[in-house]
């Protein structure tokens, strides 16, 4: 099912050329220094085609909400998803959109030296300049009024959102926004996934911070809920 993603409203970055490249579920927003419309199409179908053709063959992977362990011979995608999920303690498709961003933009980096790739709100950016990502969290006051900065030097990274408010993908929290960075960007969506899962009411915010704080490899996080919020980590929230 197609939802619009009205927060794409925002991107504006004169120096990249941005393309929308959809394939069934998968929708992304890729932006470069070139139109990579064609190259983003066949990273995109040959990863869709690794991850599809291992759930036929292990029918409890797509629905499992805890970490599985995956056959030997699985796609190295795959084995990347449930890692991720096994650090974090969800399930392996809490990790795909982010996992499939990155896979994807790390492909594209042949073809340009700069990348943003957004998969529903999950990001993988390799960029030569600042950028200021706007935040969006459905209807707290902190949408479209603050950004986080990113700074070249922090860049290859993985940005990745989890909420209980918006959207189609599944949570048990009530977050407006679980927000992880991370370098790794399977890791970064598999931990905003359990990171918004913590959230039932304002109270449990800074718990949520906590958990996140204490996953390796997670570099930062912000936690919204209504008027509140918690951050951690190297990040730089600004005015959008």
């Amino acid at each position: 099912m197609y939802e619009e993603r009205k927060y794409r409203d925002w991107v504006k970055h004169e120096d990249l050329v941005a393309v929308k490249v959809i394939q069934e579920e998968t929708d992304l927003l890729v932006s470069g220094d070139v139109d990579l419309s064609a190259s983003a199409a066949e990273a995109i179908a040959k990863y869709r085609r690794q991850i599809k053709g291992y759930i036929t063959r292990d029918k409890g992977f797509q629905s499992a909400l805890e970490p599985v362990e995956v056959m030997g011979d699985a796609p190295e995608i795959v084995k990347e998803m449930a890692e991720a999920a096994r650090i974090v303690g969800v399930g392996p498709m809490a990790s795909v959109a982010g996992v499939m961003a990155e896979r994807v933009g790390r492909d594209l980096l042949k073809f340009s030296k700069q990348i943003i790739v957004e998969n529903g709100g999950d990001i993988f950016i390799n960029t030569s300049a600042r950028r200021l990502l706007g935040i969006y969290a459905g209807s707290s006051p902190f949408t479209g009024k603050i950004a986080l900065k990113i700074e070249a030097d922090q860049t290859p990274l993985g940005i990745c959102t989890s909420s209980g408010t918006i959207g189609h993908s599944l949570s048990f929290g009530k977050a407006d926004a679980a927000i992880v960075l991370s370098k790794w960007t399977a890791l970064a969506d598999a931990a905003a996934t359990a990171t918004g899962n913590l959230v039932k009411k304002e109270e449990d915010i800074q718990t949520a911070v906590e958990f996140a704080k204490a996953i390796k490899g997670v570099e930062g996080v912000v936690v919204i809920m209504g008027d509140k919020i918690g951050a951690w980590g190297k990040i730089e929230i600004v005015r959008a």
